[in-house]
């Protein structure tokens, strides 16, 4: 395996191998720091969103007191969505060469201290361009939590295991969600000073991720050989994928980027693939309040609300459910269960649409939480294709990659052009549209799927080859 601590990052960078540990503590201290690793992710990047984007809980405080208008909160939000984007591909270059035990806390509590600005110096927030700048450099910070997770998750878990690991790693944003909303309603009931005072919903928020971000720094290793043991490949005889040559070891990091990321058909093609399974996330979530209160009808916003809220939780099974198939189902064919799942979310958005509006509106509700359910497999699989598929050393990268594409595109399409066809062309056409975004995922990911299998063929017979051997 190539040598993961190049870097020239200083401190920051990631560390070379420790000395051996004796082969009888091998065992019992590998389980004991991946599952720690593991707990320092999962709540480091639960902690994330809980800085994340705080100004959508208090638009409506923001708004009331002219504090933003409609079109300072959409360039405030669209401010975090678009730096994001872009961090999580950039800051996934660092992120590969660097020591993820500093690297994700480092975000972490860098994002807390703007979220802290925000909430205690008023001129921050005197402006809409102010704001935006502070919002956008929140979510360059909050790039650096994604890439040094997928490090881990790669370098502790190996292929056979990483799908359902990963899975339950990807409901952290399920659980910093959720504590988001109960911590600001807690910090404005206790330390609002008047129903104008928006800053605590900032500035608990953030104290608590400081907390969090010292946790993530005492539990994550960086990687197993970085403390004197053996790869992951090794210790669960499960080789990768795909696995650096030995004659690109020594290869400059702008060439493995274009190797292996930049020019990568299989990255490549999960980077579209993953535009298309972000405009189906959002075009139908973004869109879950509308459509109920004004095409179904329903009693009032609070059922659109409620929909909204049921898609999200219902993510969180279908998490679950993709990435345990993808590994006892599929044994590690990612996009067999991304097949699977994107042909539901099909069926699911075809009832959605063709239900009459006159229909109980549970029934709405049972086919948003399929949806939800459903679509969130993919938006995790593809991920984790992108480090499955990719040498350990740039497997950030090509995850942030696939990213990038998701939330620049993807998102945009989701939101401005959602919009644009319901306004100018009606409901029917935009649920077409749906649909045909559903048949151009499930090919690429048909595509996609054939070159993964021919890596996972390759892989079983090195593997069966040095069995023979032995």
């Amino acid at each position: 395996m190539a040598n993961t601590s190049r870097g020239g990052l200083g401190v920051l960078s990631a560390p070379p191998a420790g000395t051996p540990v004796p082969e009888n503590e091998i065992d019992p201290l590998y389980k004991r720091l991946r599952r720690q690793a593991f707990l320092g992710i999962f709540f480091g990047y639960a902690g994330f969103y809980l800085i994340r984007n705080n100004v959508s809980i208090v638009s409506a405080v923001l708004k009331e007191y002219d504090v933003l208008d409609a079109l300072g909160l959409g360039i405030v939000a669209n401010a975090v969505l678009f730096s994001y984007g872009l961090s999580k591909f950039f800051m996934a270059m660092l992120s590969d060469r660097a020591n993820a035990r500093y690297f994700m806390p480092l975000g972490l509590a860098l994002s807390a201290i703007v979220n802290l600005l925000i909430a205690f110096v008023p001129v921050l927030s005197a402006s809409v361009g102010l704001f935006a700048a502070m919002m956008f450099l929140n979510g360059w910070f909050q790039g650096m939590g994604w890439p040094p997770s997928g490090r881990v998750l790669v370098h502790w878990f190996s292929t056979n295991e990483r799908g359902w690991m990963t899975s339950i790693w990807n409901c952290a944003h399920n659980v910093g969600g959720a504590g988001v909303g109960i911590l600001a309603a807690w910090a404005l009931t206790q330390f609002g000073s008047s129903e104008a005072d928006w800053a605590p919903a900032f500035w608990a928020p953030a104290i608590v991720a400081l907390f969090v971000a010292l946790f993530a720094f005492l539990t994550i290793r960086d990687r197993p050989e970085a403390v004197g043991l053996p790869t992951i490949e090794e210790y669960r005889n499960d080789p990768a994928k795909v696995e650096q040559s030995a004659d690109e070891e020594g290869m400059p990091w702008k060439e493995t980027l274009f190797k292996h990321v930049l020019t990568n058909r299989v990255i490549v093609l999960l980077a579209l693939t993953n535009v298309f399974v972000y405009t189906l996330r959002y075009g139908v979530l973004n869109w879950i309040p509308v459509y109920l209160t004004e095409e179904i009808h329903a009693a009032d916003i609070t059922d659109g609300i409620i929909g909204f809220a049921i898609y999200e939780l219902a993510g969180i099974v279908g998490t679950l459910l993709c990435g345990w198939m993808s590994d006892k189902v599929f044994k590690g064919w990612r996009s067999g269960a991304g097949l699977v799942f994107l042909a539901g979310v099909g069926v699911a958005i075809g009832f959605y649409w063709l239900l009459p509006a006159t229909a109980p509106l549970w029934l709405f509700y049972v086919l948003i939480a399929i949806i939800g359910g459903l679509i969130y497999g993919p938006v995790m699989l593809i991920g984790l294709q992108a480090i499955d598929l990719s040498p350990v050393n740039v497997a950030g990268t090509a995850a942030g990659f696939t990213g990038l594409f998701g939330y620049l595109l993807g998102a945009s399409l989701a939101s401005t052009g959602v919009g644009l066809l319901v306004k100018f062309y009606g409901w029917n056409v935009t649920f077409a549209c749906l649909m045909g975004i559903v048949v151009l995922a499930l090919i690429f990911m048909w595509i996609v799927g054939r070159d993964e299998r021919k890596m996972m063929d390759a892989r079983e017979a090195k593997l069966l080859a040095e069995q023979d051997n032995r």
